[in-house]
């Protein structure tokens, strides 16, 4: 009589599952060299301190150029940190879904690992740009101290890195080969970019902004740098340059800059010309700076939700 053996096999659930994938993440992390990220991110920060450090936080010009470049640095990083990383095992994924694996598990411990990457990462440009000399605010708009600046520009920094990042992830979850990825990465940069506020644009194509990372990015680093208090320079810089014109035979414009500056009134004309060049989007208040940030996570959420349900459908694709 033949008699038939049944045995239980014990899975691992949801949770246990997550943290055997983070340590496979963080594995990967050091023999793949995929630490590389890291260094890059302060090559990367370093060169934008030094094209823009000199204006940030102390001129609406450069703090707008400053806030953009920052934004366009984050996005950069997230954006090739995940960008590869599931497409490039994705027939792996698809065995070990057919054998057990559940899809929340698998992108959760992608989305805790990005967490920590991007925080390294905000961290990382934010040491780079103090030891390049660019000069913090003394205070920021929630806590009134220097420590609360910097705590409030870490994460307006990380949610811009996190949130590019796992938009990465998602990409990475919807295509299939890691060719498709890094085709597919450039346009998407371009796109944040070209779409950030930066950049004039045609009135049909504004509400196009309100989707882009890159547009609530700048303007929460604005608002924290309290771009409408600054001073504005550019017209004055200009003006200067300009000195040679002659006003009616009396005398050349150079002539008024200099009357100005001797008067002492230099200040209180930049001071005006900064007035009559606000932005109303970057307005410097706490509730400016969290509707930023609100926004920021918001974009992660909806991006780790869809790269879940593209996870869930993977044993549907047959290429």
């Amino acid at each position: 009589m033949n008699t038939k053996e049944t045995k239980d096999y014990k899975y691992t659930g949801h949770i246990g599952q997550t943290f055997i994938y983070l340590f496979k993440l963080f594995r990967i992390f050091i023999f793949r060299n995929d630490w590389k990220v890291l260094p890059m991110a302060a090559v990367i920060a370093g060169m934008v301190s030094m094209v823009v450090g000199k204006g940030l936080f102390l001129t609406m010009e450069g703090t707008l150029q400053g806030a953009f470049a920052l934004s366009c640095v984050c996005i950069w990083n997230g954006f090739f940190n995940s960008i590869q990383l599931i497409c490039r095992e994705r027939p792996v994924i698809k065995r070990e879904h057919r054998a057990g694996l559940h899809m929340t598990s698998y992108v959760s411990a992608h989305l805790i690992f990005q967490m920590l990457l991007s925080a390294a990462q905000s961290a990382i440009t934010i040491a780079v740009c103090k030891f390049s000399g660019v000069q913090f605010p003394e205070s920021g708009l929630i806590s009134p101290t220097p420590d609360g600046f910097i705590a409030e520009l870490f994460i307006t920094l990380f949610l811009i890195t996190y949130s590019a990042d796992i938009l990465a992830l998602m990409i990475s979850a919807l295509v299939h080969t890691t060719t498709t990825a890094m085709t597919v990465m450039p346009f998407m940069l371009i796109v944040q970019l070209v779409f950030a506020g930066y950049f004039s644009i045609p009135d049909i194509l504004k509400d196009v902004t309100d989707m882009m990372i890159s547009k609530w990015g700048t303007q929460g680093l604005c608002a924290l740098a309290r771009y409408n208090d600054l001073p504005a320079v550019l017209i004055w810089n200009r003006m200067v340059a300009a000195g040679n014109v002659d006003l009616g035979g009396i005398m050349k414009l150079s002539d008024v800059m200099r009357m100005i500056e001797e008067n002492g009134l230099k200040d209180r004309v930049l001071s005006e010309l900064g007035k009559a060049t606000q932005n109303a989007a970057y307005v410097s208040t706490a509730d400016n700076l969290i509707s930023c940030w609100g926004h920021l996570a918001a974009f992660s959420l909806v991006f780790a939700f869809l790269t879940i349900v593209f996870m869930e459908f993977i044993d549907r694709d047959r290429r």
